[in-house]
């Protein structure tokens, strides 16, 4: 095994009434002032009461300016206001934008050059501003992980900022924090908690501790995700959404990401498509490209998913497939790039930008050609 090193947040509050436990760590921290950053959909969900009760403060600013797909000028936004404020914190409440926006500003409210210098992995020198983030979708894991993504509306590409400092401080998952996220949004994010834990399982770079992580995440969301789609109020099924997009977190923040996210990454800077669903529309058809490569793991992955342990390799792997289109049409993802109105004269194009993802390529268990590129956009065409 070779060395591998494992990163999180700080510190970790999980379980049902983990929010309840803010006031403590704001107070130990001396944290008076914080900035909430949020999106005006938990604004109007009525969250927002419930943060500012369990923090024992009213006097929190808040950002509510977050698009479901963010570009830097959201990140300058937040940053001026920020530092024109004189806060002492910042608070992330929402699903992976919010929380990705929030990093940034902790990290740009000390940093003197522009934004897009920080693009890549380790640019990221110091970050001075305490950050804490809760999630209310069961989705993005970036709680846990140190990159954040933002659309790069010059270039039309989604574009990461990978560092160590971008790892919050404190992370609560309080399931009851998911009860208010719409079906679409649960659907979308818990597929995209998926596909984290499936391709963290399958990285070139998984370890023990990531596979653990990954394959306990599978079996969770596989039988959660539709209970919890179907009935919003079933506490029962969003709080094992929530432990497993946790766990795909912590299993993907270290192990990585491939193929299905470097071929969404185009289609969310060009065509403003929600992270999620990309990642779930593209899920079975690189998975159906990758398994030659690593046949044995889609394996492990149907026992995860509840199949018969003695399934031969091709017939399990056959089996995870088919499972994927079944929960990816239970719970409402477009059924194809057609039905996104995507130009299909446009699929070259996308092919050579996603080739150009190589940090994610990296991990993917198959080398994969442009030609290879190109015919998974037309599989999901």
């Amino acid at each position: 095994m070779p060395v591998a090193k494992f990163r999180s947040a700080k510190q970790l509050l999980t379980g049902s009434g983990a929010i309840d436990q803010l006031r403590d760590y704001l107070q130990s921290q001396n944290i008076q002032h914080p900035l909430l950053v949020t999106d005006k959909g938990v604004r109007r969900s009525g969250s927002l009461a419930y943060i500012t009760e369990a923090a024992g403060t009213s006097d929190m600013g808040i950002f509510d300016e977050v698009p479901a797909e963010p570009e830097v000028d959201v990140v300058k936004a937040c940053t001026n206001y920020f530092c024109s404020h004189n806060f002492d914190g910042i608070v992330a409440v929402g699903g992976g934008s919010a929380i990705d926006i929030a990093k940034c500003t902790a990290v740009m409210a000390s940093h003197e050059g522009p934004l897009e210098s920080l693009f890549g992995e380790g640019m990221v020198k110091q970050r001075n501003v305490p950050l804490i983030a809760i999630p209310t979708t069961a989705g993005t894991g970036s709680e846990v992980t140190n990159i954040a993504i933002l659309s790069d509306p010059k270039a039309q590409l989604k574009k990461g900022i990978v560092s160590d400092y971008l790892l919050p401080d404190l992370a609560i998952v309080s399931p009851e924090m998911t009860l208010t996220c719409p079906p679409s949004v649960t659907a979308a994010s818990g597929v995209d908690a998926l596909v984290h834990a499936i391709e963290a399982y399958l990285s070139n770079f998984a370890s023990p501790i990531t596979d653990a992580l990954a394959t306990k995440a599978m079996a969770l969301i596989i039988n959660a995700l539709p209970k919890a789609y179907a009935k919003p109020d079933n506490m029962s099924a969003r709080e094992d959404m929530a432990t497993g997009s946790l766990m795909a977190g912590l299993a993907f923040g270290n192990a990585g990401v491939g193929a299905v996210h470097a071929l969404a990454y185009p289609l969310g800077g060009r065509y403003h498509i929600s992270h999620g669903v990309s990642n779930a529309l593209l899920l079975p058809h690189v998975m159906q490209v990758n398994k030659m490569a690593c046949i044995e793991r889609f394996s492990d992955i149907a026992v995860a998913f509840g199949e018969r342990p003695d399934l031969d390799h091709h017939s399990a792997a056959n089996r995870v497939i088919e499972r994927l289109h079944a929960l990816c049409r239970d719970v409402n993802i477009p059924a194809n790039l057609r039905a996104l109105n995507i130009p299909e004269q446009d699929l070259p194009s996308l092919a050579e930008e996603a080739l150009g993802v190589e940090r994610l390529l990296r991990n993917n268990p198959r080398t994969l050609s442009l030609q290879d590129i190109l015919g998974i956009y037309q599989a999901a065409f």
